[in-house]
Protein backbone atom coordinates (compact mmCIF):
# COMPACT_ATOMS: atom_id res chain seq x y z
CA UNK A 1 0.00 0.00 0.00
CA UNK A 2 1.05 3.47 -0.74
CA UNK A 3 1.19 5.48 2.57
CA UNK A 4 0.32 9.11 2.58
CA UNK A 5 3.25 11.15 4.03
CA UNK A 6 3.69 14.71 4.81
CA UNK A 7 6.70 16.71 4.03
CA UNK A 8 9.10 16.21 7.58
CA UNK A 9 9.45 19.91 7.76
CA UNK A 10 6.12 20.06 9.23
CA UNK A 11 6.11 21.99 11.77
CA UNK A 12 6.01 20.35 15.44
CA UNK A 13 3.55 22.13 17.76
CA UNK A 14 3.76 22.14 21.37
CA UNK A 15 1.73 18.76 23.33
CA UNK A 16 1.51 20.35 26.84
CA UNK A 17 -1.63 21.79 26.07
CA UNK A 18 -3.10 21.59 22.29
CA UNK A 19 -5.10 18.84 20.86
CA UNK A 20 -2.72 16.09 19.77
CA UNK A 21 -3.62 17.14 16.12
CA UNK A 22 -1.63 20.07 16.45
CA UNK A 23 1.83 17.96 16.52
CA UNK A 24 3.46 14.80 14.90
CA UNK A 25 3.14 11.79 17.20
CA UNK A 26 6.75 9.88 17.17
CA UNK A 27 6.16 6.04 16.72
CA UNK A 28 8.84 3.42 16.47
CA UNK A 29 8.00 3.42 12.90
CA UNK A 30 8.07 7.18 11.66
CA UNK A 31 6.23 10.05 12.33
CA UNK A 32 2.15 10.51 11.61
CA UNK A 33 0.16 13.02 11.61
CA UNK A 34 -3.57 13.70 12.62
CA UNK A 35 -6.81 15.17 12.44
CA UNK A 36 -9.92 16.69 14.33
CA UNK A 37 -12.07 14.24 14.22
CA UNK A 38 -15.27 16.54 14.29
CA UNK A 39 -15.31 20.15 12.56
CA UNK A 40 -18.66 20.82 13.97
CA UNK A 41 -20.57 20.32 16.94
CA UNK A 42 -23.55 18.40 15.01
CA UNK A 43 -21.91 15.48 17.26
CA UNK A 44 -25.06 14.77 19.75
CA UNK A 45 -24.56 14.55 23.01
CA UNK A 46 -20.80 15.07 22.79
CA UNK A 47 -18.73 17.95 24.76
CA UNK A 48 -14.91 17.44 24.39
CA UNK A 49 -15.50 16.88 20.38
CA UNK A 50 -13.26 19.89 19.87
CA UNK A 51 -9.93 17.62 21.77
CA UNK A 52 -10.67 14.55 19.94
CA UNK A 53 -8.13 13.93 17.43
CA UNK A 54 -8.02 11.42 15.20
CA UNK A 55 -5.70 8.91 12.77
CA UNK A 56 -6.59 6.73 10.10
CA UNK A 57 -4.80 4.20 8.32
CA UNK A 58 -1.87 3.11 10.56
CA UNK A 59 -0.56 -0.15 9.75
CA UNK A 60 0.38 -2.25 12.18
CA UNK A 61 2.15 -4.82 9.92
CA UNK A 62 3.10 -5.46 6.47
CA UNK A 63 1.07 -6.60 3.64
CA UNK A 64 -0.13 -9.82 3.96
CA UNK A 65 -0.59 -10.39 0.14
CA UNK A 66 2.32 -12.23 -1.76
CA UNK A 67 4.94 -13.91 -0.08
CA UNK A 68 3.75 -12.78 3.45
CA UNK A 69 -0.03 -14.90 2.60
CA UNK A 70 -1.04 -17.11 5.33
CA UNK A 71 1.66 -16.47 7.62
CA UNK A 72 1.61 -14.51 11.01
CA UNK A 73 1.36 -11.18 10.73
CA UNK A 74 4.96 -9.45 9.73
CA UNK A 75 6.33 -6.54 10.86
CA UNK A 76 5.47 -3.37 9.48
CA UNK A 77 8.32 -1.75 8.04
CA UNK A 78 9.46 2.58 8.27
CA UNK A 79 7.73 4.96 6.56
CA UNK A 80 9.69 7.96 4.73
CA UNK A 81 8.36 11.42 6.17
CA UNK A 82 5.44 11.88 8.59
CA UNK A 83 2.39 9.85 7.47
CA UNK A 84 -0.65 11.61 6.69
CA UNK A 85 -3.41 9.95 8.41
CA UNK A 86 -6.41 11.18 7.27
CA UNK A 87 -7.54 8.32 5.05
CA UNK A 88 -8.90 5.22 6.14
CA UNK A 89 -6.50 2.44 4.51
CA UNK A 90 -7.94 -0.61 2.52
CA UNK A 91 -10.23 -3.15 3.99
CA UNK A 92 -9.23 -6.84 3.96
CA UNK A 93 -10.80 -8.74 1.32
CA UNK A 94 -13.69 -11.75 2.89
CA UNK A 95 -14.20 -8.51 5.05
CA UNK A 96 -17.27 -6.41 3.69
CA UNK A 97 -18.77 -9.14 1.19
CA UNK A 98 -20.91 -6.79 -1.51
CA UNK A 99 -19.74 -3.72 -0.41
CA UNK A 100 -18.10 -1.38 -3.39
CA UNK A 101 -17.56 1.52 -1.18
CA UNK A 102 -13.88 0.71 0.09
CA UNK A 103 -10.38 0.09 -1.43
CA UNK A 104 -10.03 -3.99 -0.86
CA UNK A 105 -6.92 -5.12 -0.79
CA UNK A 106 -4.13 -7.40 1.15
CA UNK A 107 -1.95 -4.67 2.64
CA UNK A 108 -4.96 -3.88 5.15
CA UNK A 109 -3.31 -4.73 8.49
CA UNK A 110 -4.04 -1.23 9.49
CA UNK A 111 -5.80 0.49 12.88
CA UNK A 112 -7.33 3.87 13.70
CA UNK A 113 -7.18 6.27 16.93
CA UNK A 114 -8.82 8.09 18.52
CA UNK A 115 -7.95 10.69 21.36
CA UNK A 116 -9.08 13.03 23.62
CA UNK A 117 -5.52 13.59 25.00
CA UNK A 118 -4.03 17.39 25.15
CA UNK A 119 -0.37 15.44 25.85
CA UNK A 120 1.15 12.89 24.56
CA UNK A 121 1.85 11.92 28.23
CA UNK A 122 -1.57 11.94 29.67
CA UNK A 123 -1.57 8.03 30.31
CA UNK A 124 -5.63 7.86 29.37
CA UNK A 125 -7.02 4.08 29.46
CA UNK A 126 -7.40 2.32 26.53
CA UNK A 127 -9.92 -0.05 24.78
CA UNK A 128 -9.55 -1.81 21.68
CA UNK A 129 -12.54 -2.64 19.72
CA UNK A 130 -12.73 -5.96 17.08
CA UNK A 131 -15.64 -5.54 14.79
CA UNK A 132 -18.21 -8.01 13.83
CA UNK A 133 -18.29 -9.92 10.49
CA UNK A 134 -18.50 -8.55 7.20
CA UNK A 135 -17.03 -5.12 8.83
CA UNK A 136 -14.28 -3.15 8.70
CA UNK A 137 -12.88 -0.96 11.17
CA UNK A 138 -13.60 1.90 8.85
CA UNK A 139 -17.65 0.95 9.29
CA UNK A 140 -18.89 4.60 11.04
CA UNK A 141 -20.95 1.95 13.51
CA UNK A 142 -17.46 1.81 15.45
CA UNK A 143 -16.58 5.45 15.12
CA UNK A 144 -14.41 6.17 18.19
CA UNK A 145 -15.25 9.49 18.87
CA UNK A 146 -17.95 8.88 21.63
CA UNK A 147 -15.50 6.96 23.42
CA UNK A 148 -12.81 9.50 22.97
CA UNK A 149 -15.38 12.36 24.59
CA UNK A 150 -15.21 10.15 27.87
CA UNK A 151 -11.66 10.48 28.58
CA UNK A 152 -10.59 7.41 27.05
CA UNK A 153 -7.96 6.46 23.54
CA UNK A 154 -10.08 4.29 21.32
CA UNK A 155 -8.54 1.77 18.63
CA UNK A 156 -10.26 -0.29 16.03
CA UNK A 157 -8.08 -2.20 13.12
CA UNK A 158 -8.53 -4.59 10.51
CA UNK A 159 -8.04 -8.38 10.58
CA UNK A 160 -7.83 -11.21 7.89
CA UNK A 161 -11.38 -13.14 7.66
CA UNK A 162 -12.36 -16.12 5.53
CA UNK A 163 -9.68 -17.70 3.23
CA UNK A 164 -7.09 -15.42 3.85
CA UNK A 165 -7.61 -15.44 7.62
CA UNK A 166 -8.28 -19.22 8.52
CA UNK A 167 -6.95 -21.05 5.87
CA UNK A 168 -4.82 -24.48 7.46
CA UNK A 169 -3.19 -26.66 5.08
CA UNK A 170 0.00 -29.03 6.30
CA UNK A 171 2.50 -27.33 3.92
CA UNK A 172 1.93 -23.83 6.54
CA UNK A 173 1.58 -25.83 9.34
CA UNK A 174 5.54 -27.17 8.52
CA UNK A 175 6.21 -23.64 7.62
CA UNK A 176 4.79 -22.38 11.09
CA UNK A 177 6.91 -25.17 13.25
CA UNK A 178 10.03 -23.59 11.72
CA UNK A 179 9.26 -20.55 13.41
CA UNK A 180 7.55 -21.34 16.38
CA UNK A 181 7.76 -24.94 16.82
CA UNK A 182 4.35 -25.44 16.86
CA UNK A 183 3.09 -27.91 13.98
CA UNK A 184 -0.23 -25.65 13.20
CA UNK A 185 -2.03 -23.50 10.73
CA UNK A 186 -5.38 -21.64 10.04
CA UNK A 187 -5.41 -19.29 12.80
CA UNK A 188 -3.55 -15.98 10.74
CA UNK A 189 -6.66 -13.65 11.55
CA UNK A 190 -6.27 -14.24 15.26
CA UNK A 191 -2.79 -13.43 15.41
CA UNK A 192 -3.54 -9.97 13.47
CA UNK A 193 -5.79 -9.68 16.34
CA UNK A 194 -3.12 -10.61 19.09
CA UNK A 195 -0.31 -8.11 16.87
CA UNK A 196 -2.71 -5.36 16.87
CA UNK A 197 -3.13 -5.38 20.37
CA UNK A 198 1.08 -6.09 20.81
CA UNK A 199 0.95 -2.97 18.47
CA UNK A 200 -0.79 -0.92 20.76
CA UNK A 201 0.68 -1.90 23.70
CA UNK A 202 4.03 -0.72 22.27
CA UNK A 203 3.31 2.69 20.65
CA UNK A 204 0.08 3.86 22.61
CA UNK A 205 1.48 5.95 24.76
CA UNK A 206 2.78 8.62 22.38
CA UNK A 207 -1.12 9.10 21.79
CA UNK A 208 -1.43 9.55 25.35
CA UNK A 209 -2.79 6.26 26.19
CA UNK A 210 -1.80 4.10 28.92
CA UNK A 211 -0.61 0.73 27.98
CA UNK A 212 -1.03 -0.90 31.27
CA UNK A 213 -4.83 0.15 30.83
CA UNK A 214 -6.15 -1.47 28.10
CA UNK A 215 -9.06 -3.01 27.91
CA UNK A 216 -10.78 -5.20 24.67
CA UNK A 217 -14.22 -5.19 23.84
CA UNK A 218 -16.00 -6.19 20.60
CA UNK A 219 -19.14 -7.77 19.36
CA UNK A 220 -20.25 -11.28 18.11
CA UNK A 221 -17.37 -12.17 15.81
CA UNK A 222 -15.57 -8.91 17.39
CA UNK A 223 -16.65 -10.82 20.57
CA UNK A 224 -14.70 -13.71 19.60
CA UNK A 225 -11.96 -11.84 18.81
CA UNK A 226 -12.23 -10.61 22.05
CA UNK A 227 -13.18 -14.14 23.79
CA UNK A 228 -9.39 -15.45 22.07
CA UNK A 229 -7.45 -12.68 23.97
CA UNK A 230 -8.58 -13.38 27.11
CA UNK A 231 -8.02 -16.60 26.72
CA UNK A 232 -4.64 -17.38 25.04
CA UNK A 233 -1.24 -17.38 26.52
CA UNK A 234 0.04 -14.92 23.69
CA UNK A 235 -2.17 -12.15 24.80
CA UNK A 236 -0.64 -12.52 28.80
CA UNK A 237 -0.19 -9.33 30.72
CA UNK A 238 -1.76 -7.25 27.53
CA UNK A 239 -5.19 -6.60 28.98
CA UNK A 240 -6.53 -5.35 32.80
CA UNK A 241 -9.94 -5.98 31.48
CA UNK A 242 -12.57 -7.65 28.41
CA UNK A 243 -15.73 -6.32 27.16
CA UNK A 244 -17.29 -9.25 25.21
CA UNK A 245 -21.03 -8.45 23.62
CA UNK A 246 -23.22 -11.17 22.06
CA UNK A 247 -20.99 -13.50 23.35
CA UNK A 248 -20.51 -16.26 25.63
CA UNK A 249 -22.15 -19.27 26.63
CA UNK A 250 -21.85 -22.78 28.49
CA UNK A 251 -19.64 -24.74 26.17
CA UNK A 252 -21.91 -27.53 26.00
CA UNK A 253 -24.11 -25.84 24.41
CA UNK A 254 -24.76 -26.81 20.36
CA UNK A 255 -24.73 -23.22 19.33
CA UNK A 256 -21.46 -22.54 20.27
CA UNK A 257 -20.79 -24.51 16.61
CA UNK A 258 -22.21 -21.81 14.69
CA UNK A 259 -22.54 -18.58 16.37
CA UNK A 260 -19.52 -16.40 16.10
CA UNK A 261 -17.73 -17.99 18.94
CA UNK A 262 -17.38 -21.31 16.77
CA UNK A 263 -14.02 -23.06 15.78
CA UNK A 264 -12.88 -26.52 14.06
CA UNK A 265 -9.96 -28.69 14.61
CA UNK A 266 -6.68 -28.79 13.67
CA UNK A 267 -7.66 -32.06 11.12
CA UNK A 268 -10.70 -30.67 9.97
CA UNK A 269 -9.07 -27.38 9.51
CA UNK A 270 -6.22 -29.28 7.49
CA UNK A 271 -9.40 -31.65 5.13
CA UNK A 272 -10.71 -28.45 4.47
CA UNK A 273 -7.69 -26.77 3.71
CA UNK A 274 -6.88 -29.46 0.54
CA UNK A 275 -10.62 -29.01 -0.49
CA UNK A 276 -10.16 -25.90 -0.74
CA UNK A 277 -7.21 -25.67 -2.73
CA UNK A 278 -7.92 -28.18 -5.60
CA UNK A 279 -11.36 -25.94 -5.63
CA UNK A 280 -9.17 -23.22 -7.06
CA UNK A 281 -7.20 -25.93 -8.97
CA UNK A 282 -3.85 -25.74 -7.54
CA UNK A 283 -2.34 -28.17 -5.55
CA UNK A 284 0.45 -26.13 -3.52
CA UNK A 285 1.05 -23.55 -1.33
CA UNK A 286 2.98 -21.97 -3.34
CA UNK A 287 0.38 -22.26 -6.15
CA UNK A 288 -2.07 -20.40 -4.34
CA UNK A 289 0.17 -17.67 -3.09
CA UNK A 290 0.67 -16.87 -7.02
CA UNK A 291 -3.06 -16.59 -7.67
CA UNK A 292 -4.74 -13.14 -7.39
CA UNK A 293 -6.74 -12.09 -4.53
CA UNK A 294 -10.22 -12.13 -6.57
CA UNK A 295 -9.69 -15.55 -7.56
CA UNK A 296 -9.09 -16.57 -3.72
CA UNK A 297 -12.45 -14.96 -3.17
CA UNK A 298 -14.11 -16.79 -5.65
CA UNK A 299 -12.41 -19.63 -4.95
CA UNK A 300 -14.52 -19.97 -1.36
CA UNK A 301 -17.56 -17.81 -2.44
CA UNK A 302 -18.16 -19.89 -5.81
CA UNK A 303 -16.99 -23.22 -4.48
CA UNK A 304 -19.89 -26.20 -5.18
CA UNK A 305 -19.00 -27.40 -1.91
CA UNK A 306 -19.10 -23.95 -0.04
CA UNK A 307 -21.36 -24.85 2.87
CA UNK A 308 -18.70 -27.61 4.03
CA UNK A 309 -15.74 -25.13 4.13
CA UNK A 310 -15.27 -23.59 7.47
CA UNK A 311 -12.98 -20.86 7.86
CA UNK A 312 -12.73 -20.21 11.32
CA UNK A 313 -10.50 -19.82 14.15
CA UNK A 314 -8.69 -23.62 15.15
CA UNK A 315 -8.40 -25.91 18.12
CA UNK A 316 -4.58 -25.28 17.22
CA UNK A 317 -3.25 -25.34 20.95
CA UNK A 318 -0.96 -22.91 20.11
CA UNK A 319 -2.72 -18.87 20.03
CA UNK A 320 -6.21 -21.11 21.22
CA UNK A 321 -4.67 -23.21 23.91
CA UNK A 322 -7.19 -25.50 24.72
CA UNK A 323 -11.07 -26.19 24.00
CA UNK A 324 -13.35 -23.64 25.95
CA UNK A 325 -14.63 -25.95 28.33
CA UNK A 326 -10.68 -27.26 29.43
CA UNK A 327 -9.87 -23.08 29.32
CA UNK A 328 -12.51 -22.45 31.93
CA UNK A 329 -12.19 -25.93 34.21
CA UNK A 330 -8.36 -25.43 34.34
CA UNK A 331 -8.43 -21.41 34.66
CA UNK A 332 -6.38 -20.73 32.13
CA UNK A 333 -7.96 -17.47 30.71
CA UNK A 334 -6.17 -14.16 32.02
CA UNK A 335 -7.62 -12.94 35.86
CA UNK A 336 -9.11 -9.78 34.59
CA UNK A 337 -12.76 -8.44 34.74
CA UNK A 338 -15.47 -8.99 32.31
CA UNK A 339 -18.76 -7.48 30.85
CA UNK A 340 -20.77 -10.01 28.54
CA UNK A 341 -24.51 -10.09 27.82
CA UNK A 342 -26.85 -10.61 24.58
CA UNK A 343 -29.29 -8.75 23.03
CA UNK A 344 -33.15 -9.68 23.04
CA UNK A 345 -33.80 -10.50 18.92
CA UNK A 346 -30.25 -12.13 18.22
CA UNK A 347 -29.19 -16.14 18.55
CA UNK A 348 -32.10 -17.80 16.64
CA UNK A 349 -34.84 -15.03 18.44
CA UNK A 350 -36.13 -12.68 15.52
CA UNK A 351 -38.52 -9.79 15.74
CA UNK A 352 -41.58 -10.14 13.92
CA UNK A 353 -41.43 -14.03 13.59
CA UNK A 354 -44.19 -15.88 11.91
CA UNK A 355 -43.97 -19.59 11.74
CA UNK A 356 -46.48 -22.26 11.81
CA UNK A 357 -47.42 -24.57 14.74
CA UNK A 358 -46.14 -27.65 12.62
CA UNK A 359 -42.43 -25.57 11.72
CA UNK A 360 -42.44 -24.51 15.44
CA UNK A 361 -42.60 -28.92 16.17
CA UNK A 362 -40.30 -29.59 13.19
CA UNK A 363 -37.77 -27.44 14.71
CA UNK A 364 -37.84 -28.80 18.45
CA UNK A 365 -37.43 -32.55 17.48
CA UNK A 366 -34.46 -31.45 15.08
CA UNK A 367 -32.90 -29.46 18.04
CA UNK A 368 -33.74 -32.24 21.04
CA UNK A 369 -34.15 -35.35 21.24
CA UNK A 370 -36.50 -38.28 23.24
CA UNK A 371 -37.81 -36.80 26.53
CA UNK A 372 -36.79 -33.45 25.56
CA UNK A 373 -38.50 -32.42 22.94
CA UNK A 374 -41.52 -33.38 25.47
CA UNK A 375 -40.19 -31.43 28.12
CA UNK A 376 -39.24 -28.19 26.24
CA UNK A 377 -42.74 -28.14 24.81
CA UNK A 378 -44.15 -28.32 27.98
CA UNK A 379 -42.44 -25.27 29.19
CA UNK A 380 -42.72 -23.05 25.55
CA UNK A 381 -45.97 -24.96 24.91
CA UNK A 382 -48.15 -23.80 21.47
CA UNK A 383 -51.02 -24.16 19.96
CA UNK A 384 -51.37 -21.84 16.84
CA UNK A 385 -49.00 -19.93 14.81
CA UNK A 386 -49.00 -16.54 16.92
CA UNK A 387 -48.59 -19.06 20.06
CA UNK A 388 -45.51 -21.11 18.36
CA UNK A 389 -44.07 -17.90 16.96
CA UNK A 390 -43.94 -16.61 20.70
CA UNK A 391 -42.95 -19.87 22.30
CA UNK A 392 -40.02 -20.18 19.64
CA UNK A 393 -38.27 -16.70 20.31
CA UNK A 394 -38.96 -17.21 24.18
CA UNK A 395 -36.89 -20.07 24.08
CA UNK A 396 -34.24 -18.80 21.93
CA UNK A 397 -33.98 -15.61 24.16
CA UNK A 398 -34.35 -17.72 27.40
CA UNK A 399 -31.51 -19.98 25.87
CA UNK A 400 -29.20 -17.41 25.35
CA UNK A 401 -29.62 -15.47 28.84
CA UNK A 402 -29.14 -18.91 30.46
CA UNK A 403 -25.80 -20.15 28.62
CA UNK A 404 -24.36 -16.94 29.18
CA UNK A 405 -24.96 -17.49 32.74
CA UNK A 406 -23.60 -20.75 33.11
CA UNK A 407 -20.55 -19.57 31.28
CA UNK A 408 -20.45 -16.72 34.00
CA UNK A 409 -20.20 -19.62 36.82
CA UNK A 410 -17.63 -20.98 35.00
CA UNK A 411 -15.14 -17.71 35.44
CA UNK A 412 -16.93 -17.20 39.10
CA UNK A 413 -15.87 -20.43 40.45
CA UNK A 414 -12.03 -20.02 38.96
CA UNK A 415 -11.22 -16.36 38.82
CA UNK A 416 -10.73 -13.48 41.36
CA UNK A 417 -11.77 -10.65 39.12
CA UNK A 418 -15.40 -9.96 38.84
CA UNK A 419 -17.66 -10.32 35.88
CA UNK A 420 -21.11 -8.02 35.17
CA UNK A 421 -23.85 -9.59 32.87
CA UNK A 422 -26.13 -7.69 30.64
CA UNK A 423 -29.46 -8.50 28.60
CA UNK A 424 -30.14 -5.74 26.05
CA UNK A 425 -33.43 -5.31 24.64
CA UNK A 426 -33.98 -1.63 23.05
CA UNK A 427 -35.18 -1.48 19.41
CA UNK A 428 -33.32 1.40 17.85
CA UNK A 429 -35.57 3.76 15.91
CA UNK A 430 -36.65 3.68 12.31
CA UNK A 431 -36.21 0.43 11.79
CA UNK A 432 -38.14 -3.39 12.19
CA UNK A 433 -36.14 -6.23 13.90
CA UNK A 434 -36.16 -5.20 16.92
CA UNK A 435 -33.56 -5.60 19.70
CA UNK A 436 -31.30 -6.77 16.73
CA UNK A 437 -27.54 -8.39 16.70
CA UNK A 438 -25.19 -5.07 17.21
CA UNK A 439 -28.49 -2.47 18.00
CA UNK A 440 -26.61 -1.77 21.15
CA UNK A 441 -23.27 -0.73 19.69
CA UNK A 442 -24.47 2.55 18.59
CA UNK A 443 -24.87 3.39 23.00
CA UNK A 444 -22.45 2.05 24.14
CA UNK A 445 -19.91 3.34 21.93
CA UNK A 446 -21.83 6.88 22.93
CA UNK A 447 -21.65 8.08 18.94
CA UNK A 448 -25.49 8.17 18.00
CA UNK A 449 -24.24 10.77 15.54
CA UNK A 450 -22.41 7.99 13.51
CA UNK A 451 -25.64 6.45 12.12
CA UNK A 452 -28.55 7.87 10.18
CA UNK A 453 -31.60 7.22 12.23
CA UNK A 454 -34.28 9.12 13.92
CA UNK A 455 -32.77 9.15 17.46
CA UNK A 456 -35.20 10.40 19.77
CA UNK A 457 -34.23 11.73 23.58
CA UNK A 458 -35.20 8.72 25.09
CA UNK A 459 -32.23 7.33 22.53
CA UNK A 460 -29.94 9.58 24.16
CA UNK A 461 -30.48 8.95 27.64
CA UNK A 462 -30.41 5.24 26.91
CA UNK A 463 -26.58 5.86 25.41
CA UNK A 464 -25.78 8.17 28.15
CA UNK A 465 -26.45 5.13 30.65
CA UNK A 466 -24.57 2.16 28.43
CA UNK A 467 -22.08 4.43 27.69
CA UNK A 468 -21.38 5.59 31.55
CA UNK A 469 -21.38 1.88 32.00
CA UNK A 470 -18.69 0.18 29.84
CA UNK A 471 -16.34 4.01 30.41
CA UNK A 472 -17.08 3.67 33.73
CA UNK A 473 -15.42 -0.01 33.57
CA UNK A 474 -12.57 0.41 31.30
CA UNK A 475 -11.22 3.64 33.39
CA UNK A 476 -11.80 1.40 36.67
CA UNK A 477 -12.63 -2.34 35.27
CA UNK A 478 -16.18 -1.30 37.68
CA UNK A 479 -19.00 -0.48 35.48
CA UNK A 480 -20.21 1.63 38.57
CA UNK A 481 -17.73 3.46 39.82
CA UNK A 482 -17.98 6.03 37.18
CA UNK A 483 -21.54 5.64 35.75
CA UNK A 484 -23.24 8.54 38.04
CA UNK A 485 -26.71 9.01 38.01
CA UNK A 486 -27.04 4.47 37.05
CA UNK A 487 -28.83 2.06 38.61
CA UNK A 488 -26.01 -0.35 40.32
CA UNK A 489 -24.95 -3.05 38.53
CA UNK A 490 -24.08 -5.53 40.62
CA UNK A 491 -21.49 -8.33 39.61
CA UNK A 492 -22.64 -11.57 39.10
CA UNK A 493 -22.88 -14.08 41.81
CA UNK A 494 -24.74 -17.49 42.22
CA UNK A 495 -28.10 -15.78 41.94
CA UNK A 496 -29.64 -16.45 38.48
CA UNK A 497 -29.98 -12.77 38.16
CA UNK A 498 -29.43 -10.61 34.95
CA UNK A 499 -28.99 -6.78 34.52
CA UNK A 500 -31.79 -5.50 32.22
CA UNK A 501 -30.44 -2.54 30.17
CA UNK A 502 -32.33 -1.16 27.71
CA UNK A 503 -35.70 0.10 28.01
CA UNK A 504 -34.90 -0.92 31.63
CA UNK A 505 -32.60 -0.62 34.22
CA UNK A 506 -31.61 -3.56 37.21
CA UNK A 507 -31.81 -7.43 38.27
CA UNK A 508 -34.18 -9.50 36.81
CA UNK A 509 -34.39 -12.98 36.83
CA UNK A 510 -32.78 -14.48 34.01
CA UNK A 511 -35.77 -16.73 33.07
CA UNK A 512 -38.71 -18.73 35.48
CA UNK A 513 -36.67 -20.94 37.72
CA UNK A 514 -38.57 -24.02 36.36
CA UNK A 515 -37.11 -22.97 32.35
CA UNK A 516 -33.61 -22.05 34.60
CA UNK A 517 -33.40 -25.48 35.79
CA UNK A 518 -34.44 -27.06 32.24
CA UNK A 519 -31.72 -25.69 29.94
CA UNK A 520 -29.33 -26.64 33.30
CA UNK A 521 -29.98 -30.73 32.97
CA UNK A 522 -30.35 -30.27 29.15
CA UNK A 523 -27.07 -28.67 28.13
CA UNK A 524 -25.10 -31.15 31.12
CA UNK A 525 -26.31 -34.60 28.64
CA UNK A 526 -24.48 -33.14 25.69
CA UNK A 527 -20.43 -33.29 25.00
CA UNK A 528 -18.73 -29.92 25.53
CA UNK A 529 -17.27 -27.94 22.82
Amino acid sequence: MLRNTLPTLLGLASVSSAALYETKIETKYGSVQGYPAFNSSNTGNLTHWKDITVWKGIPFAATTGGANRWKAPQPAGPWNGTLDARNWGPVCPSATTGDNSYTINEDCLILNIWSPANSTDAKLPVVMWSYPAESTAADPLFDGGGMADKGIVFVNYNYRTGPFGWLAHSELSEEFEKVTGSNSSGNWGMLDQFAALKWIHANIEAFGGDPNQITVQGQSAGSAATQHILYSNLTKGLIVGAIIESGVRDPHDPLCTSLAEAYTTLDDALDDGNTYLSNLGVSSIAEARNLSMEALIDGATGSTREDTIMFEAVLDYYAMPDTYLNILKKGLAHDVPVITGNNKDENGATYGLDISLAEYLEDLNETYSGEWVERFFDLYPANDSTTASGAYNSMFTDRSKVGTWLWTQMWYTKKSSPVWNYFWDHAPPGQSSGAYHESEINYVLNNLYATDKPWTAEDYAIAKNMNDYWASFIKTRNPNTQAEGATEWPAVNTSKLVQHVGDGWGQVPIAWSKKVKLFEDWVATLVAY
